[in-house]
């Protein structure tokens, strides 16, 4: 009974939207994951080893995840607005980056 409800509920959601949130939970447990591998290895150097790494992530989900959102949203938004977008997440960018 409980795997037909699910089944419904996931034919209901929008493809993009769960992509979207797959994309997140897998950041997530890489988090999880590099967290526990900071506490297992035990010393500075090689946490600070794994967060440098968790630094590439972060943006590539972000990047990942607004890009899915845009290109299903592009028909419904006008050109200047996903501009401005566009913009909006490469200003993102620069901030974390300079």
């Amino acid at each position: 009974m409980g795997g037909t409800f699910l089944r419904r509920w996931f034919a209901l959601l929008d493809t993009a939207v769960m992509s979207m949130a797959g994309l997140r939970l897998i950041s997530g447990l890489i988090e999880v994951s590099a967290a526990i591998l900071m506490l297992i290895f035990n010393d500075v150097r090689k946490a600070m080893a794994v967060n440098a790494v968790l630094a590439i992530v972060g943006p590539t989900v972000l990047i990942l995840t607004m890009s899915i959102g845009l290109i299903n949203l592009a028909d419904e938004i006008s050109f200047s607005k996903l501009l401005f977008i566009g913009l909006g997440v490469g200003l993102i960018l620069f901030g974390i980056y300079k």
